[in-house]
């Protein structure tokens, strides 16, 4: 088995913010049981022996939630400290985390130091934005929170990045929004749609994105982008970074940009396994980690069709001088047109977004060798 990729939820679909637009909190409601509690010693030892064992080269563990620091520092205590007593010397092991960040502190920014972890902060830009949707419990704004999270990191000198939430509010507030995190010093940025619930028609949320508000905030976001870059300064936007990477001839790292489905486990804290963080539903589930080895896994996605289905090439991009780089956008995106999955929902998001900035895509890598030249 190649290098293994294993996403784990510790602390399940508990949480303790209440974000309006929780993609995994809307999957957790559809199953028969929306939340496992706390992963058991018994699961997260049978995960790490399993992986340590099969993989080959590499292992990274990628911790989410709901909230994974719920599980409590003991917990990813005891995960590092198995990892140590029984993964061989010749595979490395990269450890992440996306948190909202509410309840770091020293300590938690101390062992993720000593462990090598790259954090992922969810951070909607500026407080305004932020705050109209990322709740705690009691209805209040954590933007003051996270923002102070981040400063702990940055003391204990730990790697991390700001994950923001692509909403239609937000979107109409990108120049601000990007001004905020650049203002305070988010060098690393990633932004994502938001996803609309389960089973319900797109738009009808307070926080949807349409397609045409995201093809604004991306010619907006690249704009602000692209200035900066002519002024010698460059933000890390994954999304953009991706393009350029694919410019230049190279597969993209980001998952929604590669056009299938990987091979990816979720493993739910009972020790349920599914193929992907946006389909933790109980018609998607693999297997359990404690009872199924991989190739019993990956025979149960492969009986799904998960991967195959999302092999599948529209008409419409079969024909599109856009899909080189669209590539149809994330499977979950996808509209469903009678048994097969269609173009994605932001289609006409990505054609206008690519015909507005190509031109100045091929600039922006001249630009940035400018700037990284030694």
């Amino acid at each position: 088995m190649p290098p293994l990729s294993i996403l784990l939820k510790p602390a399940s679909s508990g949480c303790n913010l209440r974000c309006a637009y929780c993609f995994y909190a809307d999957e957790a409601k559809a199953r028969t049981i929306s939340n496992y509690g706390r992963m058991p010693e018994a699961v997260s030892h049978a995960l790490i022996e399993k992986a340590v064992e099969a993989a080959e080269g590499s292992v990274t563990f990628l911790f989410q939630g709901g909230e994974p620091t719920l599980a409590g520092l003991d917990f990813f205590r005891d995960f590092a400290a198995h990892v140590k007593k029984t993964a061989p010397p010749s595979l490395t092991v990269y450890y992440a985390i996306q948190t909202n960040g509410t309840l770091l502190d020293e300590e938690w920014c101390r062992f993720f130091k000593e462990n090598r972890f790259l954090a992922g902060l969810s951070l909607d830009g500026s407080r305004e934005c932020h705050n109209r949707f990322r709740l705690d419990g009691a209805g209040k704004g954590t933007y003051d929170r996270v923002r102070q999270a981040a400063r702990r990191l940055e003391q204990a000198g730990v790697e991390y990045n700001v994950l923001t939430v692509v909403t239609g509010y937000l979107a109409r507030h990108i120049q601000s929004v990007f001004s905020s995190l650049c203002r305070e010093g988010f060098r690393f940025q990633q932004y994502i749609p938001c996803l609309d619930p389960l089973e319900e028609e797109r738009g009808g949320q307070e926080y949807s994105l349409s397609p045409a508000q995201y093809a604004e905030f991306l010619k907006k976001l690249f704009d602000l982008w692209y200035r900066e870059l002519e002024q010698g300064r460059y933000w890390s936007i994954r999304y953009f970074d991706n393009l350029l990477w694919m410019l230049e001839g190279h597969a993209p790292e980001q998952c929604s940009m590669r056009g299938c489905c990987g091979l990816q486990y979720l493993v739910e804290a009972d020790g349920s396994v599914y193929p992907c963080d946006f389909y933790g539903l109980d018609a998607y589930r693999l297997g359990n980690i404690r009872e199924d080895a991989w190739e019993d896994l990956d025979r149960a996605r492969e009986a799904l069709g998960f991967v195959e289905a999302s092999r599948h090439v529209p008409e419409k991009c079969g024909h599109c001088r856009w899909y080189p780089l669209c590539r149809n956008g994330c499977r979950r995106d996808r509209v469903l047109e009678g048994e097969q999955l269609g173009c994605s929902y932001y289609c006409e998001a990505y054609a206008g977004f690519f015909a507005y900035a190509l031109p100045r895509l091929g600039r922006a890598r001249l630009l940035l060798r400018r700037i990284q030249a030694p």
